[in-house]
C-alpha cells in the first residue's frame, strides 16, 4: 500500500511540473519597425581623476604614526598621520589652568564691582575706589578673553598634528617614514578620488554646436558604461586637427578605474539611414550580451543584437534574423528564456 502511495505520489509532482513547465508566460510586445536614424561617429576620450590633493603637513614635528600603505583605500576624516605632541599638550594643559585662574579673577572682581556699584549709588565710597574696582573687573574680562584664544590656537595647533583624509580615496604616493622629522610644508603623501572622474574628449566644432551643458550622456570606460555629464566646453582647440576639448564629469560607485584611462562616447552624425527600432525596454541582457526575445508561434525566440543608438524610449538595434514586424517582447521579457511558452496580453 506504501509503495502504490509512493507511485502515485511521484506520478503526480511529474504532472505538477510539466504543468508548470508549460505554462505560457504573460509578457507585452511591440511591433519592429523600421525608421530613418542619425548614424553614430565614436570618439576615444582620457579619464582623469577629478580630486588628486598632494598632502602636505601643517605643523612640524617627529612621525609617531603612519596609519596608511600605498594603494590603499581610505574614508574621509581617517587620521592617516600623527605627529608627536608631547610639547604642545603641556602647553595646552598649562594654558588651561590658565583660563581657569582668569576665570576665578573675574567672578571676584565682578563681585566687587558690583558691590562698589552699590555703594557708589549710596555715597559710601570715593568715586577713585569705584574705579579701580571697574578697572580690575575690566583687566580680568580681558585676561580671560586672551587666555582663551590662546588656549584656543594651541588646541587648533593640536588638531593640525593630526594628518586626516580630505575625502575619500585611493593613497597613490607616500613620501615620509616613521620617526622622521617635518617641518611645516612638507610633502606627506598624494591622494586621489577614483569615483569622481573628469573626462575629456577633442571633438569636432560640429559635434560641439549640439551639445549642451548639464545633458548626461553614456560612455564606456573599461567595458562599462557610465552616465557622464557635460559640464564645459573648452573654445581654444588644437588648430591643426580644428578640435576642441570637451569636458564631462562621472562617477565611477564601485567600479575601479585606472587614471589615463580611455573612454568611449558616441554622437549622432548629420548623415541618416535606416534602421530597426524598438522601446529600449525591449533590450536586456543575457549571457553577458544585448538581447531581444520576438514572440514566434507563441514561443519566445532570443536574438542577440547590437545597439546602434539610442533616442528618447527608443533603441536602433541590429541583429541576425530580426526582421521588420516582428512582435518584439517589451514587458516580462525578464521572465522568459528561449523556446518558452508566452501569452502576449496587448494583442
Amino acid at each position: 500500500m506504501k509503495k502504490i502511495s509512493l507511485i502515485l505520489f511521484f506520478v503526480l509532482f511529474t504532472v505538477m511540473i510539466e504543468a508548470a513547465e508549460t505554462k505560457a508566460s504573460l509578457v507585452e510586445t511591440q511591433v519592429l519597425k523600421k525608421q530613418e536614424i542619425n548614424d553614430l561617429q565614436e570618439f576615444v576620450g582620457t579619464v582623469n581623476f577629478d580630486k588628486k590633493s598632494k598632502i602636505a603637513s601643517e605643523s612640524s614635528g617627529v612621525i609617531k604614526k603612519i596609519n596608511f600603505e600605498v594603494g590603499e583605500n581610505v574614508k574621509k576624516d581617517d587620521i592617516l598621520v600623527q605627529i608627536d605632541s608631547d610639547i604642545l599638550d603641556a602647553q595646552i594643559k598649562a594654558a588651561s589652568a590658565e583660563v581657569n585662574m582668569y576665570e576665578v579673577q573675574l567672578r571676584n572682581a565682578k563681585k566687587n564691582y558690583e558691590r562698589y556699584i552699590v555703594l557708589l549709588e549710596k555715597k559710601s565710597i570715593a568715586q577713585k575706589l569705584f574705579d579701580d574696582a571697574k578697572t580690575e573687573y575690566d583687566v580680568a574680562n580681558e585676561n580671560l578673553i586672551s587666555s582663551k584664544a590662546k588656549l584656543n590656537e594651541l588646541n587648533i595647533q593640536k588638531i593640525k598634528k593630526s594628518i586626516k583624509a580630505p575625502y575619500s580615496g585611493v593613497i597613490v604616493e607616500k613620501n615620509i617614514n616613521l620617526n622622521e622629522w617635518v617641518n611645516q610644508g612638507t610633502l606627506i603623501l598624494t591622494l586621489v578620488n577614483t569615483q569622481e572622474l573628469e573626462v575629456i574628449f577633442n571633438l569636432p566644432i560640429s559635434f560641439i554646436n549640439g551639445l549642451k551643458n548639464g545633458d548626461v550622456y553614456d560612455i564606456e570606460i573599461a567595458k562599462k558604461t557610465i552616465k557622464a555629464t557635460l559640464f564645459a566646453a573648452i573654445p581654444s582647440g588644437d588648430k591643426l586637427t580644428r578640435t576642441f576639448p570637451v569636458r564631462f564629469k562621472a562617477n565611477a560607485s564601485d567600479s575601479f578605474i585606472f587614471d589615463g584611462a580611455s573612454a568611449k562616447i558616441k554622437f549622432a552624425k548629420d548623415s541618416k539611414s535606416d534602421a530597426l527600432v524598438i522601446n529600449r525596454d525591449a533590450v536586456i541582457k543575457r549571457f553577458d550580451m544585448d538581447v531581444v526575445f520576438a514572440v514566434v508561434d507563441n514561443k519566445a525566440m532570443m536574438f542577440p543584437v547590437k545597439v546602434l543608438t539610442y533616442s528618447g524610449m527608443d533603441a536602433a538595434i541590429a541583429g541576425n534574423g530580426l526582421v521588420e514586424g516582428m512582435q518584439i517582447v517589451t514587458k516580462g521579457n525578464e521572465r522568459i528564456f528561449p523556446d518558452m511558452p508566452v501569452q502576449v496580453l496587448n494583442k
